[in-house]
């Protein structure tokens, strides 16, 4: 059985108050979590996904919640798109500081053989590729300020072999990774940070759905702590890693794993 995981209070990081972010894949799981937690420290946050209904219903329950935040609906796989929605996030809420790099996933764990070219392209361009042009549109601005932090979002896929997941997706998460730590080295001397998480399997919507409860007790079975992620562990680490408290981290990757990653 899957261990039950008890609430944990939210870190509070003075630091991070007026300060603006957006978070990308934000309308569900580890996204809106997210995007909830910096309302709560008092960012105001821009929140880009796909679904309208579960982005309102995210941005109403900031508001609700007392956060201030705003839907911020996008294709972050078109340049252009992620540069009008760049451009209206700036002047309804502000310069970003905070860009939480979350879009992506995939839809089937389909072999090697039978990807399709079309396949291959869609989950590589809607998590490496939407990565690449979020950042390339956001970057200039944190560097002309000198001042930013970038999250961005790999897998348990990218850091060890795993027979459940497809080959394209794990290529497009490492691909995520090592993204993250050459523009780290690049924008560092500008006041820039740039990091990385790595989930392993966290409850969602889609994992509840596709997942079987004696699939999940498995999953859960190979984790030294006992259970499957929450969106909240992601969450508290992106926190984390936003604030000053990380101030001399850039080019990290945090495995949000339970301690699958070391074994």
């Amino acid at each position: 059985m899957t261990t039950e995981t008890q609430a944990v209070p939210l870190p509070r990081y003075p630091d991070l108050e007026g300060k603006v972010a957006l978070v990308t894949g934000g309308s569900k799981g580890i996204g809106a979590a997210t995007a909830r937690a910096l309302a709560a420290n008092h960012v105001r946050v821009a929140v880009n996904g796909r679904d309208q209904d579960a982005l309102g219903a995210t941005v109403d329950g900031i508001a609700d919640a007392g956060g201030e935040a705003i839907a911020a609906p996008a294709d972050v796989c078109s340049f252009d798109a992620v540069e009008r929605m760049r451009e209206r996030i700036e002047v309804e809420l502000g310069a970003v500081d905070i860009l939480v790099v979350f879009a992506g996933g995939f839809g089937a764990y389909t072999p090697v053989q039978d990807i399709t070219e079309e396949e291959w392209h869609a989950v590589i361009d809607s998590n490496l590729t939407s990565t690449f042009l979020t950042v390339k549109s956001f970057l200039p601005g944190m560097i002309e300020r000198r001042r930013g932090s970038i999250i961005t979002m790999a897998s348990n896929a990218a850091r060890f072999l795993d027979s459940t997941l497809t080959s394209s997706y794990a290529a497009a998460k490492a691909g995520i990774v090592m993204f993250t730590r050459h523009v780290a080295r690049e924008v560092g001397p500008q006041g820039v940070r740039v990091n990385c998480i790595a989930p392993a399997t966290t409850l969602s919507e889609r994992i509840e759905r596709i997942l079987t409860e004696e699939q999940r007790a498995a999953l859960s079975a190979k984790s030294p702590l006992g259970r499957l992620g929450v969106p909240e562990d992601s969450a508290m680490a992106t926190l984390f890693l936003a604030s000053d408290s990380a101030g001399w981290l850039t080019g990290v990757t945090i495995d949000v794993a339970g301690g699958r990653v070391m074994m």
